[in-house]
Formats: structure tokens, C-alpha cells, sequence
């Protein structure tokens, strides 16, 4: 039986939810990154790093930096501390800046790439989401084995919401790793945490005060 690791999560306080603007001695308008909603791998190679790196503010200066190119993700910089910033997409038409710690990055990222990989060669997301769970249950891939996190700090975040079936800005947060959750595990209702992909190895806990959820 697969177990929610257990997390001690401190008080969350008000400065988890704002994220620092992407650096600007970057070369890259803040408020230019405002108006962007999605990207591909025609979108600029700084504007990629800009907004990775607004997703981790406390990490991403040492971080390595992904960006996503015409055949998935390519490595834009070498980092030291184990994290690895990169904007992902559930679906391409959203925007999702995301800091891995190193258990996440050896884990939960592989998968991130392999998705684009596969969109690159032209497969539909049915059957990457198909061929991803054939991956886990073959042990291709690997859900994270000890308690971690993903920044997700950004002022840019544009997620899908399957409930309201449309995509709609997020404030900046912290996930933290929660294998094969459900709302059995951490419960449900006001206060409780929100699980991204419930009941699956890479479901994540989105932690956000109450009188923050959108």
C-alpha cells in the first residue's frame, strides 16, 4: 500500500504567496512577462529563463534552468544546488513556472520531459498520459521516494482548472510531493489542501491559506 509521506509544514505566512519579479538584469521587461499566457519553442530563450526563474526566488540563482525547444526541453544553464527551474504545461495552453528540489528533479521531472518529448513528435496527450502510466508501473519512471517541494512562486502562473474546464490565473505557492493521495489522506473542504493528479505517483499537495484559495 502506498503511504502519504508524512510533511511537517510550518505556518505558511503571507510572503509564500508573492513571488519576487523575474530578474530584470536578465534583459527581460517584468511587464512584458505580464502579458504573456502560454509559450512553445518559438517563445524567446530569455523570456523562458525569466519566467522559470520567477518561479523559485530563494533558489533559482543557482539553479539549473530548462527551456522548452523544438524537441522538449533543452538545459539553458548548468546549476549547483540540486534545484532545476523550468516552465511546464499541463496542457499547452497554459503557464507553469516550476522550482524542483534535487528529489523532484531525479523524479517528477523526467516525466515533464519525456511529456514534451512526445508532443514534439507529434502524439496527442491521451497517449502521452497513457504511455506515462505504463512508464511508472514498468519502474521507467519513479514517483519521489522522501517528502520534497516545487516552488511555484511566480506571478505568472496560468493553470487548468477541470472543475470550471478553463484555464485562470494562480497566486505563487509551494507543492509538496504526496504520491497516490486523495482527499482520504488529507481531507476535504474549507482549509484543506488542494492535490494535483489525486490517486496517482505523481500527485502533488498545494498548500495555500485558506483565505487565499482562488
Amino acid at each position: 500500500m502506498n503511504v502519504l509521506p508524512r510533511i511537517a509544514i510550518s505556518v505558511l505566512s503571507a510572503t509564500f504567496l508573492s513571488a519576487a519579479p523575474a530578474d530584470p538584469s536578465r534583459g527581460v521587461d517584468p511587464a512584458g512577462l505580464a502579458a504573456i499566457r502560454q509559450i512553445d519553442a518559438s517563445t524567446p530563450r530569455e523570456v523562458q529563463i525569466a519566467l522559470a526563474m520567477s518561479a523559485g526566488p530563494a533558489v533559482s540563482q543557482d539553479a539549473s534552468i530548462y527551456v522548452l525547444g523544438p524537441r522538449g526541453y533543452v538545459r539553458a544553464r548548468e546549476g549547483g544546488n540540486g534545484f532545476s527551474c523550468l516552465v511546464t504545461r499541463e496542457r499547452t495552453d497554459t503557464l507553469e513556472p516550476e522550482c524542483f528540489d534535487a528529489e523532484g528533479s531525479a523524479t517528477t521531472l523526467k516525466v515533464r520531459f519525456f511529456v514534451e518529448e512526445q508532443r514534439a513528435l507529434g502524439k496527442e496527450d491521451g497517449q502521452i498520459e497513457r504511455d506515462v502510466e505504463a512508464g511508472y508501473k514498468s519502474g521507467r519512471f519513479l514517483a519521489p521516494r522522501k517528502p520534497g517541494l516545487v516552488y511555484m512562486m511566480s506571478d505568472f502562473n496560468y493553470v487548468f482548472d477541470p472543475e470550471q474546464g478553463k484555464v485562470f490565473h494562480f497566486p505563487g505557492h509551494l507543492m509538496f510531493y504526496a504520491p497516490y493521495a486523495t482527499a482520504k489522506d488529507v481531507g476535504s473542504g474549507p482549509g484543506a489542501p488542494y492535490l494535483v493528479h489525486p490517486g496517482h505517483a505523481d500527485t502533488l499537495m498545494i498548500v495555500v491559506p485558506a483565505s487565499q484559495h482562488s
